[in-house]
């Protein structure tokens, strides 16, 4: 199946996503003549120069993300990160030169924030990032606002992925698709249901968490470090975040942990959260038809899944 976009169909999309960010930036009074993009990989992220703003423009989606379902998720990503930094919590939160919503534009739905600059000669300091994970944790829990159980695990694209690649031999072989749905099958039901969660891991405590590997998603500005891209902030245990960063990291997560008089990370829970990831990353190989060098990113986590016990060792 040669269904894979080209680097010519993937600058289609992009300049696309762009132009519809221009339309959408100016009618909202921002005056826009010089638009960069800053970086593209399942979004495109223009700065509309020479107005202080950035747009944020999901371009790489399953075929169940419509502009409804794209619109819900950014506002509540909006509405979090607004609410953090009423707090006083270093987070890149909305732009205030335009209204706090989601802007729909030519089969688009985007996002505007402040321009940033960035400390572009800061290395990431993972083990000091992931410490810091803690304390946006610690802001996190008086959220007052509804989150969805798990939304980050994003069960209905594993579930629809799934039975897509039964016909995408291309992507994976069928022993390995055979092992993913048998995990799903043990693992969707504590997805989908707090209350099967709850009565899995029995004293685990839920909250708003990030939902998206914080640590990974700390921007170096020159003027200090913020927390950014909530994109699949949602409701859930704090080890969620943690999924797939390894011990050192682990470890790291609970000296602020203790800093912060919270609890330390479930180990548990991590082999449940970790596995959920990795199958997300199967699912994600559907994707990769839209972003073909997603697969270099995608492989190396496929490799490692293929050495976990089953399920974690879950029986269901």
């Amino acid at each position: 199946m040669n269904d894979f976009l080209t680097p010519r169909h993937i600058a289609r999309r992009t300049s696309a996503a762009v132009d519809a960010a221009v339309g959408a930036g100016r009618e909202l009074g921002l005056t826009v003549t010089d638009a960069t993009v800053l970086y593209e990989l399942f979004s495109v992220v223009v700065h509309l120069a020479p107005s202080p703003v950035v747009a944020r423009i999901p371009t790489v989606l399953p075929p169940s993300a419509d502009l409804g379902s794209q619109a819900r998720r950014q506002q509540a990503e909006l509405d979090v990160t607004r609410w953090l930094a009423d707090q006083g919590t270093p987070v890149i939160a909305p732009s205030p030169l335009v209204p706090r919503e989601p802007v729909q534009r030519d089969g688009f739905s985007m996002t505007f924030w402040p321009f940033v600059e960035e400390d572009r000669d800061k290395e990431p300091d993972y083990m000091a990032n992931s410490e810091s994970v803690a304390d946006l944790h610690a802001a996190m829990r008086a959220y007052p606002g509804r989150l969805s159980f798990l939304s980050a695990a994003e069960p209905r694209f594993i579930t629809e992925s799934l039975a897509v690649l039964e016909e995408r031999a291309d992507l994976i072989g069928p022993a390995d698709l055979d092992h993913a749905r048998r995990e799903w099958q043990v693992l969707e039901p504590l997805v989908r249901s707090r209350t099967a969660f709850e009565a899995a891991f029995p004293g685990i405590d839920l909250q708003p968490i990030h939902g998206d590997s914080p640590p990974a998603n700390i921007f170096s500005g020159v003027e200090g470090d913020l927390y950014a891209d909530f994109e699949l902030v949602t409701l859930g245990p704090v080890e969620w975040d943690l999924a797939a960063l390894g011990p050192d990291l682990e470890s790291a997560y609970n000296r602020g942990a203790r800093r912060n008089g919270m609890r330390p990370l479930n180990e548990d829970v991590l082999g449940f959260v970790n596995t959920v990831g990795m199958l997300r990353a199967i699912a994600s190989l559907t994707l990769v038809p839209q972003l073909p060098q997603l697969m270099e990113y995608l492989k190396p986590a496929v490799d490692q899944w293929r050495t976990m016990s089953f399920a974690d060792g879950m029986t269901g």
